[in-house]
């Protein structure tokens, strides 16, 4: 059975490195494209953001001073046990985000939406954001903290419900035209991982492109062929908008295309785009049945 005391410090660790170290697979996406651009503004902001990264890891600070949304993606097994049952995981949460918050590890940005209040440790309705799945028949907990900047989620979230006879040309029109909008004068700090969800109901939908932006190694490919294809060709579209790093001139406004779908009604195409920024803060721990835990910042 997982103690509520080591699911509480996973919680925090996780959160602790995601908002310090950049994840090696989005370093390695920016490396890349800093080799690409040939615009000196463009070459800056790479600079400048690895410099960043550089620095955090070696404890002078964060990768990005906007820690954003606190967000948990929890996978369980069917066998998983926690101390004080799944409820739990709330209590633990919270206690994480609050110590996080006060270590100056997170800013406190959360806010109650009507009267602007601020809490001062990002706790409220809602917050921290929990999503619970199960999969397989294992005993651990997979843990992946993602505090998510609020320039990504606040300007990088789209959502239209499409006939179904717009097809795969609306979809990429609707792609586009929001890749476009969200990252002219920088606004989502591009270079961006863009998730798109298609298909599902609304809130599915948008979901499937939140987890396809935050939670698959930047590129990795997509196992069904359409959708592998689509992402291609989305790429390479963006790559030509003319549009670079924090809204500069260049071609690496988006370092990947992610798509996720689900089945939807038959008089219905909906689809959402949710981005991620160019940090792509996340990081992942283990938890065993047994309590130990382990950490990595790459996407099984």
């Amino acid at each position: 059975m997982i103690n509520q005391s080591i699911l509480t410090e996973a919680l925090y660790e996780a959160i602790r490195r995601a908002a310090t170290r950049m994840p090696p697979d989005v370093r390695r996406a920016l490396e890349r494209a800093r080799g690409e651009e040939t615009e000196p503004m463009a070459q800056m902001h790479l600079d400048s953001s690895l410099a960043n990264a550089d620095a955090a890891e070696r404890g002078e600070g964060l990768v990005c001073a906007d820690t954003g949304f606190p967000l948990f993606f929890v996978t369980a097994g069917n066998r998983t046990q926690l101390e004080g049952g799944f409820g739990s995981l709330r209590l633990c949460a919270e206690k994480a985000v609050t110590r996080a918050t006060a270590e100056c590890l997170l800013r406190p940005t959360m806010v109650d939406p009507l009267d602007r209040r601020n809490p001062g440790d990002n706790i409220g309705p809602g917050m921290p954001k929990i999503d619970l799945q199960f999969n397989g028949d294992g005993d651990g907990l997979d843990v992946i903290a993602a505090p998510k900047g609020g320039g990504s989620e606040i300007f990088g979230t789209f959502y239209r419900m499409l006939y179904p006879s717009d097809g795969l040309a609306g979809i990429k029109k609707f792609v586009l035209e929001s890749i476009r909008d969200s990252c002219y004068a920088g606004k989502i700090c591009p270079p961006a991982i863009i998730g798109v969800g298609i298909g599902g109901t609304a809130d599915l939908c948008m979901t499937l492109a939140k987890k396809a932006a935050l939670l698959r190694t930047v590129g990795s490919g997509n196992p069904d062929a359409r959708c592998a294809a689509l992402e291609a060709e989305l790429l390479a579209a963006a790559r030509k908008l003319g549009l670079g790093p924090m809204g500069s001139r260049g071609i690496n406004a988006v370092l990947a295309v992610h798509i996720a779908t689900a089945m939807t009604h038959t008089a219905a195409l909906p689809v959402a785009f949710n981005a991620q920024c160019l940090v792509g803060r996340r990081w992942v721990a283990h938890i065993a049945a047994d309590n130990r835990v382990s950490y990595t910042g790459e996407i099984a």
